[in-house]
């Protein structure tokens, strides 16, 4: 019986094939491959940039000079695109923690004092200005909430309908402010990106933190009417 398995291997068989000198281009080409997998920038960009240095070699090894100037054009592209992703992922880490915000702020705020009792706004009141609390101690009446010094406060007026004050702020012991009108808050979310994602974190820590304390209040009245019942 003839082998067509035995005459194709003996007709078609090229050593080079398997040779050690296509190990990087059969690599390269299994991580081309892997980064059409992926789903997220930073790993297809070190899969691709890991393609292009397996096939530089495998094509200096094969003499494929188009190929190897084709792939020495885009690996340090991918590795500055590499490296600019990782440094965008560190200014967001960075910009979460907040640890740099005052950094950005100082420049525009201007310092304020505030007496015991002294109202520093009112619900419904046109919201333009965003506050630090430098010292003393300061309470929202509506939610029954204490605010101290390392607080911001006022900041969801900048994102409410109408501009106006969502609650009130009373100081109950004197201390200083920090103060910024909201023109200069945008003038930073243009300048500074990172200014523009700590200042989403801290909204939404906000109001959150609103939600907590309705259900909270809920739940209270869900029990005593429980208990009257």
């Amino acid at each position: 019986m003839f082998d067509w398995l035995t005459h194709w291997a003996t007709v078609h068989y090229d050593p080079a094939i398997f040779s050690w000198r296509v190990v990087p281009g059969y690599l390269g080409a299994l991580l081309i491959v892997a980064s059409f997998v992926v789903r997220t920038m930073i790993p297809l960009r070190a899969l691709s940039a890991g393609s292009n240095l397996c096939i530089i070699v495998y094509a200096y090894l094969d003499g494929q000079y188009p190929t190897l100037a084709l792939n020495a054009a885009l690996l340090p592209l991918n590795i500055l695109r590499l490296v600019q992703m990782l440094k965008l992922v560190r200014r967001v880490r960075s910009a979460t923690s907040g640890d740099q915000a005052m950094d950005w702020l100082k420049p525009y705020m201007t310092r304020r004092h505030c007496s015991r009792g002294q109202m520093l706004f009112r619900k419904g009141d046109v919201a333009d200005t965003m506050y630090y609390i430098v010292s003393g101690c300061f309470r929202i009446p509506e939610l029954r909430m204490a605010k101290v010094p390392g607080e911001f406060v006022g900041e969801l007026g900048l994102l409410s309908p109408g501009r106006v004050r969502t609650q009130s702020m009373e100081c109950t012991e004197k201390g200083d402010l920090l103060a910024i009108r909201y023109d200069q808050v945008h003038e930073l979310f243009f300048q500074n990106p990172d200014f523009g994602f700590y200042f989403m974190q801290l909204a939404a820590a906000r109001l959150f933190n609103m939600v907590k304390l309705m259900e909270e209040e809920l739940e209270k009245h869900k029990a005593e009417a429980d208990a009257e019942a």
